[in-house]
């Protein structure tokens, strides 16, 4: 910090003492103004005299009301006005009061508006100018009548200046604050916007698993005895679905790692790319799908291809943990325009096997995750009991970088299409 600054620090902590020192300067100036005459008996001469103890008086008195000028400028701008025209209307050689009452003035014209600026100024000039042509000993065309003129409109407008500078300064003093109040607004509504995306696909992933892990261990337990090779299988299932889930968390979770922690891995968000490996889980969990796909040589940005996916593992773990034992799943995923339509059936038990995950009716949030995830990107989302039994979840996602009207071959994978 400089010495300038530490001063200015310093003025602002202490306004008191910085008015006094200002009234003393005042007092030295007035004077010493007050021992030169520029009006003489013989035209513009010099004669150097005392001021009277009168003068001196009132010099004095307007000095030390200078003191008090932040805490009452209008107070202050009256008694050195009061002052001044005590001095104004005396016989003798002149001292310049007048300056006390022009920093008052000043002071008035910086603490207060434009428009009271301007009709305060214009009173007190044209009142101290009139008592000094009318009542004055001067003649009324005298420069010093003309002069006090001058110095009470320049200080009118020099104060009106400087409340137009603060106040500039403080309007772009407050918008920047401001601007930094939005930008970290808009950063903690990021912060909330990821974390309810993280929940959402930690919420998804630990679903699916732990879904299989229970169905597979279930199948384990009830075979061990009888057919222990069935066993081993479903026990094998049951390793690959808690090292599947195990990776998703690591891969989710090292989204929040902080700098200077170790390396997050790598692996890339599962995409409709991964349909496959997906499918091949439940089925090993005893569930029958048949996948039809309609999007061949498409290739959907990666928010559509995770929520395509995340929508398809949700609504088979759905169909896994309530269908029923002996339930079908069919998913379709087909490329309609500028759309993907994204559909899973199931013929289960219907509405009351699913009603415990549907938030509607107060269960669990996999089918509130599934119209969020597809609301953040612009589509829409239906599901609902199917007349007969069953249940369906329809999702249709925007593909924004696909080209109109192009369609993928219908590929049909396990069966037949729905």
């Amino acid at each position: 910090m400089t010495n300038f600054e530490r001063c200015r620090g310093w003025a602002r902590t202490h306004p008191l003492a910085v008015d006094a020192v200002l009234a003393a300067v005042a007092l030295v100036c007035m004077v010493i103004g007050s021992f030169a005459e520029p009006y003489g008996e013989h035209g513009s001469t010099w004669n150097v005299h005392a001021p009277g103890n009168l003068s001196l008086t009132l010099m004095g008195l307007g000095a030390a009301t200078l003191v008090f000028r932040r805490r009452a400028p209008w107070t202050v701008l009256a008694a050195t006005c009061g002052f001044s025209i005590v001095e104004l209307v005396t016989s003798g050689p002149r001292a310049p009061v007048v300056m006390c009452a022009v920093i008052a003035l000043y002071t008035v014209a910086a603490t207060t508006n434009r428009p009271t600026t301007w009709r305060i100024g214009l009173v007190t000039m044209t009142g101290l100018t009139g008592v000094a042509m009318l009542a004055g000993p001067l003649p009324w065309y005298a420069q010093e009548n003309l002069g006090i003129f001058a110095w009470t409109g320049m200080a009118a407008a020099a104060g009106d200046a400087v409340r137009s500078r603060r106040a500039f300064i403080d309007a772009i003093r407050e918008r920047a604050e401001r601007a930094e109040r939005t930008r970290e607004e808009e950063a903690r509504r990021r912060v909330a916007e990821e974390r309810l995306r993280i929940a959402r696909d930690l919420h998804d992933v630990v679903a699916h698993h732990i879904a299989l892990v229970n169905v597979q261990a279930g199948v384990a337990a009830h075979v061990m005895d009888k057919r222990p090779d069935q066993a081993k299988e479903a026990l094998a299932h049951v390793r690959d679905a808690s090292r599947s889930a195990l990776g998703e968390l690591r891969a989710t979770v090292g989204l929040l790692r902080q700098t200077g922690d170790p390396e997050a891995p790598t692996e890339p968000a599962p995409g409709l790319g991964r349909l496959d490996d997906l499918v091949d889980t439940f089925r090993n969990a005893g569930l029958p799908v048949d996948v039809a796909r309609g999007d061949a040589d498409l290739t959907p940005p990666a928010a559509v291809d995770l929520a395509a996916y995340r929508i398809i593992q949700e609504a088979l773990t759905n169909v896994q943990k309530h269908a029923g034992e002996h339930a079908k799943a069919e998913v379709s995923v087909v490329r309609v325009g500028p759309n993907l339509e994204i559909t899973v059936l199931d013929d289960g038990a219907g509405e009351d096997a699913q009603a415990a995950d549907d938030p509607d009716r107060g269960g669990g949030h996999g089918l509130l995750g599934m119209r969020e995830r597809v609301s953040a990107l612009g589509g829409r989302c239906s599901a609902g009991p199917r007349y007969g039994g069953g249940f369906r979840v329809h999702a249709i996602l925007p593909v924004t970088t696909a080209k109109q009207g192009d369609r993928g071959q219908t590929t049909v994978k396990g069966g037949t299409t729905a």
